[in-house]
């Protein structure tokens, strides 16, 4: 089996002799009995931890779950900074989650959650920040601010959270670089590995937004012209 793997000099062709291996015992192998100077992250290799994120003909996936086929292109994430080979630095992208303020801020104490309300955000607690979604965002090649789809989706986790006191201000710092400038293309539902719909999260951000007073700029900046104002 052939497989290439981008690197600093360009794609770099390896061969390797496993029947239905993951990618990650692939890589494994290659770093053990070809090419020791290969770099790669690893971690739980049980799809939880997701940092073996990466990507393969196209699409993310992760590492220790993908199944290789021959003839396979191996690339690191987009989106974030190569440190070497398939390593990247996710730092940029996780500090969206700080920009959105991704937790609960104020908290009512006297909320209890009965299992109706743990089940209305269960699936985004999910989340285990991959960054699959940022990298297929294709918002961030004309945006690099654009808080993006796991920071969205957290905020949608705690606006949903009925012992946040608080939501609208949650809601309040969506508005720039947030949920209207995505562009509902669903490419981070398709390459998520624990099924969370960022795009529907946003979708139920922007209803929550204009409940509270707000809209799409860009829509009223074309309705307000159209109108001649």
């Amino acid at each position: 089996m052939r497989i290439s793997i981008k690197r600093a000099s360009g794609l770099v062709a390896y061969e390797v002799d496993l029947q239905d291996a993951t990618l990650l015992e692939v890589l494994n192998s290659i770093k053990t009995e070809q090419d020791s100077s290969l770099s790669y992250s690893s971690g739980c290799r049980s799809s939880v931890c997701g940092s073996c994120s990466m990507r393969v003909n196209d699409k993310e996936v992760l590492a220790c779950a993908y199944k290789v086929q021959d003839g396979d292109v191996i690339e690191p994430l987009k989106n974030v900074t190569v440190i070497r080979d398939l390593v990247v630095n996710m730092n940029k992208a996780l500090q969206t989650n700080k920009r959105a303020k991704t937790w609960l801020q104020t908290f009512n104490k006297e909320a209890k959650l009965t299992h109706e309300d743990e089940k209305i955000n269960a699936l985004q607690s999910d989340c285990i920040l991959c960054g699959s979604c940022y990298s297929a965002c294709p918002v961030y090649a004309v945006n690099e601010e654009f808080l993006g789809p796991f920071a969205l989706t957290g905020v949608w986790k705690y606006v949903s959270d009925k012992r946040e006191t608080a939501p609208e201000e949650k809601i309040e710092t969506i508005q720039k670089n947030g949920v209207w400038d995505c562009t509902l293309c669903n490419e981070c539902t398709l390459v998520c590995p624990q099924n969370i719909s960022s795009k529907a999260d946003i979708e139920k951000l922007r209803m929550r937004s204009s409940m509270a007073g707000y809209a799409d700029p860009s829509f009223a900046q074309n309705f307000g012209g159209g109108l001649g104002f």
